[in-house]
C-alpha cells in the first residue's frame, strides 16, 4: 500500500505519475496512425510539444506495419520547428504525415504554433495549435473484389479534409505530461449510407501522454512513459514503455501495447545534434501469423549544437 505521508517534495511528482499510469490501464486499441516511438515525433499529435526545444529541430519517422501483409499500413512523418525570440516563449513549425492503408492514401500538412508559460522555477506549461489540411485518395481498383458493383466504380480523388487541432503540454526536468486532439473535424471519408448502409467518418482522437525521468546513477537514466489514444466507439489504446539511457548516448527500451503488441526500441546519439533510432513490434494477436512484425526508424536533428546554448531545460530523453 502506498503512503504519501512520508514522501518528499521531489518524490511526489513520481508517485503522481505512477497513479496516472495505473488509471490508464483500465482502458485497452483503435483507428488512426500508430507509432511505437511516439516520444520522438510528439509534435505530430501535440503541437505544444515544440515548447520543449531550445533550438531549431527536425524529426523524421518511417513505419512499416505488419510486413508481408498485403495492404498493411505504411506511415511517414516529418516535423520541423524553431523557437522564437530570446525568451523562447513561442515556437512555430510544420508537420507532414503520409499514410497508406490498403486502397487509401492520406497526405497532410499543418502549420503549428506553441506558447509557453513558466509556472515554477523548474516547470512550464505550453499551449499549442495546428491548422492545415489533408488530401484523401481511395482507389478501389487496388482491391481484389469477389462480388463487385457500382459502388466500387467511383474513386475518391484528392478529397480535401480540413484539420485544426490543439494541445497542452507540461514539462520540467523530470516529468512531462500532454493532452491533445490533432483535429477537431469529424471528416467524412466515404459515404454510401443511402444505398448500402456504409458510412466511414473519422472521429475525434484524444491523446494523453506522460513520462518521468529518474537518474539511477551518474551514467544511467530510466524513463517509464505511457500513451493513451481514445476515440468514441472504440476501446482505449494504451502503450506502456520503459527506456534506459546510458552515458547520454545509448537508449534501449521495451514497450507493451495493451492486447496488441510487444516492442523493442534502440537509439543512439551520434552527436549532440543527431539522434538515430529503430523500433520493432511483435503482434500479440492472430495477425502475427500472416505478417513478420512492424518496423520503425526515426532520425532527430538539432540545427545547432545544444551544448553551446544556454538552455534552461534540456530534455534530451524526450
Amino acid at each position: 500500500m502506498l503512503s504519501f505521508m512520508t514522501t518528499t517534495k521531489d518524490q511526489k511528482p513520481f508517485f503522481l505519475f505512477l497513479l496516472l499510469m495505473l488509471a490508464l490501464s483500465l482502458g485497452n486499441a483503435q483507428q488512426g496512425a500508430q507509432f511505437t516511438q511516439y516520444m520522438y515525433n510528439t509534435q505530430i499529435i501535440n503541437p505544444a510539444y515544440m515548447s520543449t526545444k531550445d533550438v531549431p529541430h527536425l524529426a523524421l519517422l518511417g513505419r512499416t506495419q505488419w510486413t508481408h501483409f498485403e495492404g498493411a499500413p505504411k506511415t511517414g512523418t516529418f516535423s520541423a520547428m524553431a523557437p522564437l525570440g530570446s525568451a523562447q516563449r513561442n515556437a512555430v513549425g510544420l508537420s507532414v504525415v503520409h499514410e497508406e492503408i490498403g486502397p487509401t492514401v492520406t497526405s497532410g500538412l499543418t502549420l503549428d504554433f506553441a506558447h509557453r508559460l513558466k509556472v515554477s522555477d523548474r516547470g512550464s506549461v505550453a499551449f499549442g495549435l495546428k491548422a492545415g489540411m489533408r488530401l484523401l485518395n481511395i482507389d478501389f481498383s487496388k482491391l481484389n473484389i469477389a462480388d463487385g458493383g457500382d459502388i466500387f466504380d467511383n474513386t475518391v480523388d484528392k478529397r480535401v479534409l480540413p484539420q485544426v487541432g490543439a494541445g497542452i503540454y507540461y514539462n520540467d526536468q523530470t516529468l512531462y505530461m500532454g493532452l491533445s486532439v490533432p483535429t477537431f473535424f469529424q471528416s467524412e471519408h466515404f459515404d454510401l449510407s443511402t444505398s448500402e448502409g456504409v458510412n466511414l467518418t473519422e472521429r475525434l482522437h484524444y491523446y494523453l501522454l506522460m513520462g518521468y525521468i529518474l537518474e539511477l546513477s551518474d551514467v544511467v537514466k530510466f524513463k517509464p512513459a505511457t500513451l493513451a489514444k481514445m476515440v468514441s466507439g472504440a476501446p482505449v489504446q494504451w502503450d506502456l514503455s520503459a527506456n534506459f539511457m546510458f552515458y547520454e548516448r545509448l537508449v534501449l527500451g521495451a514497450s507493451y501495447r495493451w492486447s496488441a503488441a510487444y516492442s523493442a526500441m534502440a537509439g543512439f546519439h551520434i552527436s549532440e545534434q543527431l539522434f538515430l533510432g529503430f523500433g520493432y513490434d511483435y503482434q500479440s494477436t492472430a495477425i502475427e501469423n500472416f505478417s513478420q512484425g512492424s518496423y520503425e526508424v526515426f532520425l532527430n536533428f538539432n540545427i545547432f549544437n545544444t551544448s553551446k546554448c544556454e538552455c534552461s531545460i534540456k530534455p534530451k530523453f524526450y
